[in-house]
């Protein structure tokens, strides 16, 4: 395995971090624990969660699996999303990022976290008190880093001038989303990231499956996929014609290359020096295997030219495409 520094921290990981959204829910327990086994034995050592995923149960899944090698995995996991009733069960106040912490560590049967991630920006909340409060969690010993999701440029600067100005380490990782029909995070993300010293671990790599090539432009999808469950935010973002014929140019030239589009779509991600890792969730073992063929894949000039031309960089496939659940902030009406 050929392991990346983690931005301008000492921390190696893997360069495919096994993402666990789908375990405790889609994917049952022992099928979890068999994908975790077979990707410590592989050489992951990188594992990504979160507080909601399926109520807390995939932190659960994780803690048990991972529990007898547990200082070999580097485990990441969030806080900020809606888990608990009432206003303050959500956010970025001291008060909810304890209780997540706490409740995160007892699911995961824990004394630390690796990678503690503000999971979404909250517009109009001052990071101030998020960060100072990561930061005394870090020195109480409960945390070991800490990192932002969904952050755009400017939000991820402003993140590590308050840890410059609070004397606290600044955060290791920025995770963004980040696949061939979804570009974006080049034009801000990821060089602010770069700047400021953070890895980034962008998620979604194949477009919440768009980019594995399963999905025909003008059929139905399989029933068992997540376009044939009626996955919501599929619907609302990667599922739209431009990105179904882009996939479609690229599970031809994969296959002309003697590859799949699933390692072509991953590979091309991590073959970006700002890249420290890219989570790849799996729902059973076999999406799994074909994951990991992205790590012997080397791409080419001629494999980013036909990228470029089907998407420019910093672009998305649909032009005018907005992710509903992040919105444009720069206009508010009087």
């Amino acid at each position: 395995m050929d392991y990346r520094y983690l931005g301008s921290s000492s921390l190696k990981v893997s360069p495919l971090c096994l993402g666990a959204m789908m375990f405790g829910g889609e994917t049952d327990e022992p099928t979890s624990k068999r994908i975790i086994d077979k990707a410590f034995d592989q050489g992951v050592n990188f594992i990504d969660t979160a507080d909601v995923y399926h109520a807390g149960r995939s932190e659960q899944v994780v803690g048990r699996a991972i529990a007898d090698k547990r200082d070999s995995w580097v485990v990441a996991t969030k806080f900020g999303f809606p888990s608990a009733q009432g206003p303050n069960g959500q956010g970025q106040s001291r008060k909810w990022i304890y209780q997540s912490v706490e409740a995160s560590l007892k699911r995961l049967d824990t004394d630390f976290i690796d990678i503690l991630y503000f999971h979404r920006a909250l517009p109009g909340v001052s990071l101030e008190e998020g960060v100072r409060a990561v930061g005394d969690l870090i020195r109480q010993g409960k945390v070991r880093y800490f990192g932002v999701s969904n952050f755009s440029g400017w939000r991820i600067a402003e993140v590590a001038r308050l840890a410059d100005q609070m004397g606290i380490d600044r955060p290791v990782a920025s995770e963004p989303l980040y696949n061939i029909v979804d570009r974006t995070a080049e034009v801000e993300q990821l060089p602010a990231a770069g700047h400021c010293g953070l890895g980034v671990v962008s998620y979604s790599p194949l477009a919440r499956g768009v980019l594995s090539g399963k999905y025909g432009v003008d059929s139905p999808p399989p029933a068992d996929s997540r376009a044939g469950r009626g996955d919501k935010r599929l619907q609302q973002t990667e599922w739209r014609p431009e990105s179904l014929r882009i996939a479609q140019a690229i599970a031809t030239h994969a296959a002309q290359r003697g590859t799949t589009s699933i390692a072509f779509a991953l590979a091309w991600v991590l073959n970006n020096r700002f890249i420290s890792s890219t989570i790849a969730g799996p729902r059973t073992e076999a999406h799994w295997d074909s994951y990991v063929e992205a790590l012997k894949l080397q791409l080419g000039p001629e494999d980013e030219r036909l990228v470029d031309s089907l998407v420019p960089p910093g672009h998305v496939s649909t032009p005018g495409y907005t992710d509903p659940g992040y919105p444009v902030e720069g206009r508010q009406i009087l």
